[in-house]
Parts: structure tokens; C-alpha cells; sequence
């Protein structure tokens, strides 16, 4: 989550949100921080700039045994592709309670219906995370 912090640290103009893809040993496959102000982009959350890099780090589009730490609980867009990624491992530090998909408003990433769910652990430096975005709107 550290790294997913210092990520997020270099937002810019963007909301600080960092993304960082684990392999199954470890190794940062990919990162990303959000880019929409930036690219124009509005697909261009950290977690699918991460994805993104990750898959084309490993070659294929799927991230199975793999790890998305993340400093915001994840929208629905991100949950689907991350579900979609076949990632084995959610991380993330704050709660997203206007936009979260994993728990705040929706659960996608553990819909019994979903074909993967991968396993879930939040408020991993949850303060720490939060008081990213409250800083950056304040």
C-alpha cells in the first residue's frame, strides 16, 4: 500500500488514487495513477492504467494470482475489469462511499453471480489513504 501511496503522490491535477499490480511472487507488474485530467481519458482510473501495464507486462490479459493494491475502494468500472482480469487479490485503503463498488454502494468484486471473486482486504492504511483525497479537495 506504501508504494500504492507514492504512486497516488503524483497525481498532479488528477485525484491522488496510486494502483500497484503484484505478481504471484511479488514483483510489480504495473502501476498507475489516475490520468483522466491528464490523457482526457475518462477510462483512465489508476486501476485500469495499472491493469493495463500489468497486462502487457505478463503478455496476456490475464492476471490470475495476481495482486491490485489500491488507495480507493474501487468504482464499478474498475471492480468489473478487475474481476474481468481474473485478479486473485483486492487491497485497498479507503472507502469510496459515492462511487465504491466494493461494499460502499455495490459488492461486484463478490457477487455470487461473478464466474471469479477474487478475496478482498480492506482499509489497509485507511487513514493514510483518506486523508489523500481530503487534503486534495480541501
Amino acid at each position: 500500500m506504501r508504494r500504492a501511496l507514492e504512486v497516488a503522490g503524483t497525481s498532479g491535477e488528477d485525484v491522488p488514487v496510486g494502483a500497484v499490480v503484484l505478481g504471484p511472487d511479488g514483483a510489480e507488474l504495473g502501476v498507475g495513477r489516475n490520468e483522466r485530467e491528464l490523457t482526457g481519458d475518462p477510462t483512465a482510473h489508476a486501476e485500469i492504467v495499472a491493469l493495463r501495464r500489468a497486462a502487457e507486462t505478463r503478455g496476456t490479459w490475464r492476471l490470475d494470482a495476481c495482486t491490485l493494491v489500491v488507495t480507493l475502494e474501487p468504482c464499478t468500472m474498475c471492480a468489473g475489469a478487475l474481476v474481468l482480469a481474473r485478479i486473485a487479490t483486492l487491497v485497498f485503503g479507503a472507502w469510496e462511499p459515492k462511487t465504491g463498488a466494493v461494499g460502499s454502494l455495490w459488492d461486484v468484486v463478490r457477487d455470487r453471480r461473478q464466474p471469479h471473486r477474487p478475496t478482498v482486504y480492506p482499509e489497509v492504511l485507511a487513514d493514510d489513504c483518506a486523508a489523500l483525497i481530503r487534503d486534495f479537495f480541501r
